[in-house]
C-alpha cells in the first residue's frame, strides 16, 4: 500500500530570494550574494542556499500532511546541481510502498529543464 498523491510545488527563485534567504539563515557567502564575485568562480554565477531549494521539499510535505508531518517527517536527501537565479524550481513527490506503518516517499526538486536539484526519500510517521 501506498500513501496519497502529493501535489507539487513550483517557486520561481531569483536573486532576491536568495539575499533574503541569506539574511534569514545568517550565511552570507559570496557565491550566494554576490554576483560580480560568483562569477569569477567555475559556478559562473550566484546559486541558491541548498536549504533554500531543500525548503520546497518540506512546504509540500507540510501542505500535504500538515502536523504530522511537522511532527514525524524525515528526510534524507542529496544535493545533485545548484539551483540558480532565474530557475523554476519543482519539488515533488510520488508514493512508494509504505514501510512499518510509516508514509514514504520518492521526493527531489528539479529545474525548468528537468534537472534534478534535490532527490531522496521522504518518511511520515503513522
Amino acid at each position: 500500500m501506498s500513501g496519497p498523491d502529493v501535489a507539487p510545488v513550483v517557486r520561481a527563485l531569483d536573486q532576491a530570494m536568495i539575499d533574503a534567504y541569506a539574511e534569514a539563515s545568517g550565511d552570507h557567502n559570496p557565491i550566494h550574494v554576490d554576483p560580480e564575485f560568483a562569477r569569477t568562480t567555475p559556478m559562473g554565477g550566484t546559486i541558491a542556499h541548498g536549504m533554500l531549494a531543500l525548503s520546497f521539499i518540506s512546504e509540500m510535505m507540510t501542505a500535504a500532511f500538515g502536523e504530522r508531518w511537522l511532527r514525524g517527517g524525515a528526510l534524507d536527501v542529496r544535493f545533485r546541481a545548484p539551483a540558480r537565479p532565474g530557475d523554476t524550481v519543482t519539488a515533488r513527490a510520488r508514493a512508494l510502498e509504505d514501510k512499518d506503518g510509516r508514509l514514504r516517499y520518492a521526493v527531489e526538486c528539479v529545474s525548468q529543464a528537468d534537472e534534478v536539484l534535490i532527490s531522496g526519500t521522504a518518511e511520515i510517521g503513522a
